[in-house]
């Protein structure tokens, strides 16, 4: 096959550290396979001197069978992750087998345990869980002195204990996470010489894809890996760094020449991806990023429509034309596993999936999709509603009588169905119990004649529900816009129904479609995708959709310093960059009945400004 000069010098690098610039569509894939080859074949390096490096396994089987088909034969190149080579280093030097390595259940297991003995009793435990071990691995991977971390999740000395006891408990049952395994290596070369020394030359040329990815402790370890020689071969985009909140440092790259005098760097500058018009315009948006590479890139000389932006009075009127629109590509011919719909967060495309599956519109969810309805402050709501639909269930009314706080014990109530009556009995010596548990009653008669938006607002509003979500977000070190925004969305769902009995029809229907979708998750044959932008990193589509380009969406509301704009916005530009032929980018005047701004990402790419036209109008998708 042909190759671009860049590619023909990358291909060819025989000794010393080089640098790889690649964008989007640029062929880095071919250009490492090629090398390896050029490696083994005609400078005659043993295969088992080669190591090539990914992130993730898919990648790493995707590599290995692309260099075995190029050559005819099985590799006895290493191709692997990070966290595989490390694995094998540990399992040589302290016999370590995949019984020592932490499941994600047991971890959680872990956290479980000791936020239940610091009386911690978080409704979101999934999320808080989550967030916790997020924040413990940031403290391994940066190797921060715990008494000068400041938890984003919980009272400082509360996540000290945390972390604390989920070490303690780690040693005691003999395992180690994916962040032990770096520590360990790094302390395991740092004492043990001859042990570094013999995988120095095990490994005598080091081949990394992906390297904007990498970690302090990744990129330390590879360091004395691939001395004294250097043979360091590093392949990415600095553009596409994404993961800052996994640990990733995009400085490391930029940083990567200074670290290595000599190394040689070449930038494939041809985007093999994209139409011209994309291109154009991705680039003029990551421009906008003072921490990166200038780089000219070039087109393969594809040219196509401009991209397509346009901005609908509110996430409604969005939805419905974005579903038409792939209506009409389907009908024009274009196969539905060639279209995606790329959004900032896996909660992001809940609307519009109801909309597709009301126009039949066959999807797949590459990321999990978490259900509205089953969120804890959801259900909240939906429980009041059943009780004033006539549930006495005692799991319903514990759920929800203290949220606004009454002060209402559970030994008011016996049995598994509750009588108000025989509570208001419990309480006849505190009249202002008593009077509270009347007030509720009066409250759930009204909503029972309600209609579901109405339930909701009076259930927000009237009954004060809005007030302990304050109080609960001020107890979680949580912002309260966060859980005030999941409950707008359930409102906004409840305001397409009349009927409580419609609306629940439609709960069960959607929390339906959502298991099956996880049966069958990934993009696949037959049906448009779905999946949030780091999800589709690596993808490409000949359509795309960038569904709520508004401010507090992308750039999240949580993008607050300089570093993190210039993420998100890394982040707009993988988005745009996995459209081959036409890119349309959305947003909306309102979301959740709140006024929003266009995305500043939106002006940045443009040549010209939106012209008003473009607003709220359909066009042509052929």
């Amino acid at each position: 096959m042909g190759f671009s000069n860049a590619q023909k010098k990358a291909i060819c690098h025989r000794d010393g550290p080089m640098l790889v610039l690649a964008g989007p569509g640029s062929g880095k894939t071919t250009v490492i396979t090629h090398r390896v080859r050029y490696l083994t074949e005609s400078c005659r390096i043993d295969p088992a001197d080669i190591l090539v490096i990914t992130f993730t396994r898919a990648a790493a089987t995707e590599m290995k069978e692309r260099y075995e088909a190029l050559c005819g034969t099985a590799s006895r190149v290493s191709f692997g992750t990070f966290h595989a080579v490390f694995f094998r280093i540990l399992k040589l030097a302290y016999q370590y087998s995949a019984k020592n390595i932490v499941t994600e259940e047991r971890q959680a297991q872990f956290i479980r345990e000791l936020a239940a003995s610091e009386g911690m009793e978080p409704e979101d435990e999934n999320e808080f869980i989550s967030a916790v071990l997020s924040e413990i691995s940031t403290v391994k991977g940066e190797r921060i002195d715990l008494c000068h971390y400041y938890s984003k999740n919980c009272p400082d000395a509360v996540f000290r204990r945390l972390y604390q006891g989920y070490e303690e408990g780690m040693k005691r049952a003999g395992l180690i996470d994916f962040d032990d395994m770096m520590v360990l290596c790094l302390e395991l070369f740092q004492a043990r010489k001859d042990i570094l020394s013999a995988w120095q030359r095990r490994y005598r040329y080091i081949l990394i894809d992906e390297f904007q990815d990498i970690n302090r402790l990744q990129y330390e370890i590879i360091r004395m890996m691939a001395k004294p020689e250097d043979n360091l071969f590093i392949v990415g985009d600095d553009d596409q760094s994404v993961y800052r909140f996994r640990g990733a440092k995009p400085e490391i790259m930029l940083g990567f020449e200074r670290d290595y005098p000599k190394a040689k760097r070449v930038l494939l500058d041809i985007n093999y991806r994209c139409t011209e018009e994309i291109a154009s315009a991705a680039l003029r948006l990551i421009s906008h990023n003072k921490k990166r590479f200038v780089k000219n890139i070039k087109t393969a000389g594809s040219h196509g429509r401009e991209v397509v932006t346009r901005i609908w009075k509110n996430t409604a009127g969005e939805n419905e034309a974005i579903v038409r629109e792939i209506q009409l590509y389907l009908q024009a011919g274009v196969k539905p596993e060639e279209i995606a719909v790329l959004y900032r967060t896996n909660s992001d495309p809940r609307f519009l999936m109801t909309k597709l599956m009301e126009y039949n519109v066959p999807f797949s969810t590459r990321d999990t999709v978490p259900n509205l309805y089953e969120h804890w402050i959801s259900r909240d709501i939906l429980t009041y509603i059943r009780i004033a639909m006539g549930s006495r269930k005692r799991s319903d009314i514990l759920t929800v009588i203290n949220r606004p706080k009454r002060y209402i014990g559970r030994d008011s109530m016996r049995g598994e169905n509750v009588s108000f009556e025989e509570m208001k009995a419990f309480y006849r010596d505190k009249d202002w119990i008593a009077e509270r548990i009347e007030s509720l009653e009066g409250d759930l008669r009204a909503i029972g004649r309600m209609s579901p938006l109405a339930a909701v607002n009076y259930i927000r509003q009237g009954m004060g529900y809005d007030g302990y979500l304050q109080e609960y977000a001020a107890s979680r070190h949580i912002r309260p816009e966060d859980l005030m925004e999941l409950a707008d969305q359930l409102k906004e769902s409840a305001a397409a129904h009349k009927s409580f009995k419609e609306w629940f029809a439609h709960i069960e229907a959607y929390g339906q479609e959502l298991r099956r979708q996880a049966m069958r998750q990934k993009s696949e044959a037959g049906a448009v995708t779905l999946a949030t932008m780091h999800g589709a990193k690596g993808l490409e589509f000949d359509v795309v959709y960038i569904l709520d380009a508004c401010e507090g969406v992308v750039p999240h509301s949580r993008a607050l310093l300089d570093d993190d704009i210039e993420e998100e916005r890394r982040l707009f530009y993988v988005a745009m960059t996995r459209a081959k032929k036409r890119l349309h980018v959305c947003a909306s005047e309102e979301r959740y009945n709140r006024k929003t701004e266009v995305s500043r990402f939106v002006a940045e790419y443009q040549a010209d400004p939106l012209p008003k036209k473009n607003r709220g109008i359909a066009g042509n998708v052929g």
